[in-house]
């Protein structure tokens, strides 16, 4: 699949060529934080897949081990990484230049919903992320309680 995203100014941007991964609605309070936003909605792809091609995004660290990639003009998140995640970046589904290309498939960290943010839609929901025995499924960005 071949994607292409920016942010709201159009300084960073990505170019994917390769399949999307896991894609779905994060509720956890780290990835809400981020994005001033009651829900996240993301999307996985290997990195050796993907590119930046435009001005490369600004970082920012707050758990060891995880990174934030956001537009150091504008401010739009753009992507996650994270050290038990090898190999692979989570993008924002909203960063896309056809956001309608990529479906969500589940709520991930459910537990974390805000209680008045109505889910409305027949997907999964997933308490945590993923696996029990990663490091992920206590949550997907390790945030500090």
């Amino acid at each position: 699949m071949s994607l292409t995203g920016r942010c709201f100014c159009g300084d960073v941007r990505f170019a994917i060529d390769g399949p999307v991964g896991w894609a779905g609605y994060c509720h956890c309070d780290s990835c809400r934080r981020n994005c001033a936003a009651p829900v996240a909605a993301f999307f996985e792809v290997k990195l050796d897949q993907m590119r930046w091609t435009g001005t490369t995004p600004a970082t920012y660290q707050k758990t060891p081990g995880a990174t934030r990639h956001f537009c150091g003009r504008c401010g739009t998140p753009m992507a996650f990484t994270a050290e038990w995640y090898p190999g692979d970046v989570h993008l924002y589904i909203a960063t896309l230049d056809r956001p309608d290309a990529v479906l969500p498939q589940n709520h991930v960290h459910a537990e974390e919903r805000l209680p008045w943010f109505d889910i409305r839609d027949d997907l999964p929901r997933i308490d945590g992320f993923g696996d029990p025995d990663t490091p992920a499924r206590r949550s997907l960005c390790q945030p500090e309680g």
